[in-house]
């Protein structure tokens, strides 16, 4: 049977017993793998295969030994529980393998988990579990993780007080990083709130999410972009003696500006725009980037944008001219133009 949406979540964490087998299939191999490391350790438990009611095995070694998936089916081990056959990178080459097994599967005999790649609808291995009467097909696509998905990935670390604002960072957040970093955000999170009963809030996530740019880069560029000129030297020599270059510097400012342009610019207003901004920004440090796209105003931040431009020129050029002092002058033009 064709399992999917709501009830395919659900059933990844709270498998039904008695079912002959699952097809997990999907061109993201990393999204595959999560969910079946989340079935079948709902299925057999955490001390499942410390108890050896886990068999693995793969596509390849099927194909050799066809008899194996039958052999490890039916076998009974010394810990009581239910098993699980987990058969990973199966391709349309084992259906015909993988059909016969769960012809004879009876009540007692182990699960039958099969993990493969992208399958088109007139997969032979799709059809062996969609016609199934006792065994589920479930597909994982690319989609974003729904609100349902991650509240479940919240309640499995521990956290159910998620704010407002704090589960709509998340959605952003889910939509912009691989499921695996997605799941270790979660992770760190959870140990970041250990202990602490009060609601989940964007300054919590924004502790945890991966950066985008390096907090010292973040401090100059935040520097220029609030009129603070005098900051700027010592923050570019502290820069310069951890090995920043002058391009990382300019690339990073390009897209610190890029991003305040779009703010400033987007037709619901900077709110709006920060909101849409991808990668997502997050609690303080994106209430910080907010009010400076209101204090610069779309034209001026044209002008910042050129003079960028420039900047970046000169440092890719034949110049003479000392780079990091060129990318000094320039960060200084910025803070001094918005104090106009």
């Amino acid at each position: 049977m064709k399992l999917a949406g709501a009830n395919a979540i659900r059933y990844f964490s709270q498998p039904e017993s008695g079912r002959a087998g699952l097809l997990i299939f999907g061109a993201d191999s990393m999204r595959v793998a999560l969910r079946r490391q989340e079935v079948i350790a709902a299925l057999i438990g955490p001390d499942g295969e410390a108890e050896m009611r886990l068999a693995r095995m793969s596509g390849a070694d099927l194909r050799k030994d066809p008899a194996s998936i039958a052999d490890a089916m039916k076998a009974q081990g010394f810990f009581p529980g239910p098993r699980v056959v987990f058969i990973e990178d199966a391709t349309d080459g084992q259906a015909a393998v993988v059909k016969n097994a769960l012809a004879d599967w009876r009540e007692g005999d182990a699960c039958v988990v099969v993990t493969s790649g992208s399958l088109g609808k007139t997969s032979a291995l799709r059809k062996v579990f969609e016609s199934h009467a006792n065994a589920y097909a479930i597909g994982i696509y690319d989609d974003p993780p729904s609100r349902e998905e991650i509240e479940a990935g919240l309640a499995k670390v521990g956290l159910r007080e998620v704010g407002r604002d704090a589960m709509a960072d998340l959605m952003a957040l889910a939509r912009d990083l691989d499921p695996g970093d997605f799941r270790q955000t979660l992770e760190k999170v959870a140990l970041y709130k250990f202990g602490d009963s009060a609601p989940l809030t964007p300054a919590d996530i924004a502790v945890c999410a991966p950066a985008t740019i390096e907090a010292e880069v973040d401090d100059v560029l935040h520097a220029a972009a609030e009129a603070s000129p005098d900051a700027i030297g010592p923050l570019m020599r502290r820069l310069e003696g951890q090995g920043v270059t002058p391009v990382t510097v300019s690339i990073a400012a390009m897209r610190h500006f890029r991003a305040l342009h779009g703010a400033a610019s987007a037709k619901g207003g900077p709110a709006e725009g920060m909101a849409r901004m991808r990668p997502p920004v997050f609690g303080p440090r994106r209430d910080r980037m907010l009010r400076q796209a209101q204090d610069w105003g779309m034209h001026r931040l044209e002008t910042a944008i050129s003079v960028l431009t420039d900047t970046d020129l000169t440092l890719r050029s034949s110049s003479h001219a000392p780079a990091m002092a060129v990318m000094e002058r320039a960060l200084i033009r910025l803070a001094m133009l918005n104090r106009r």
